[in-house]
């Protein structure tokens, strides 16, 4: 069989990703945000609106990554193919939803926390490393779902 490249790879991952949850995820992300938020503002000291827009963003990747593979025996013939091969390679997988949670965290981080260029960058950095192993562990905890459609 022969190797993948990155863009067959991304592109894998794009349709995998395309039959995700993302009203759910949208829902529990912007609801984590709402109460991280609130209880910023309820409990003393400042609220964190950056905090608390990178947690949303956080939850919203997670649930989205991998409710999008969570059936892989859900839609069409293409979607469940991409979904199968995202459960055999979880750590390629995981990859995409972490670099685009530090692409939604690092303008975020910019304008909301004041750290510059470079502090956002790191913060955002961090925030898509979480991501990625947290969807990574998931996603192989997951693999049994793969050799169920074979």
């Amino acid at each position: 069989m022969k190797e993948l490249s990155r863009s067959d790879e991304m592109s894998l991952a794009g349709a995998a990703l395309r039959g995700a949850p993302w009203k759910p995820a949208a829902v529990s992300g912007g609801a984590l945000a709402a109460t991280s938020l609130i209880m910023g503002v309820i409990l003393p000291g400042s609220p964190d609106v950056s905090w608390a827009l990178c947690v949303g963003i956080t939850l919203f990747s997670l649930v989205a990554s991998i409710g999008a593979i969570a059936q892989p025996h859900a839609g069409d013939r293409v979607t469940q193919q991409a979904r199968v091969w995202a459960l055999h390679h979880p750590w390629r997988f995981a990859l995409y939803p972490g670099l685009a949670a530090a692409a939604l965290m690092y303008p975020v981080q910019l304008v909301f926390d004041g750290e510059g260029i470079f502090g956002a960058a790191w913060d955002a950095l961090w925030g898509g490393v979480f991501v990625f192993l947290v969807t990574g562990v998931l996603a192989l905890a997951m693999r049994s779902r793969a050799r169920a459609t074979r």
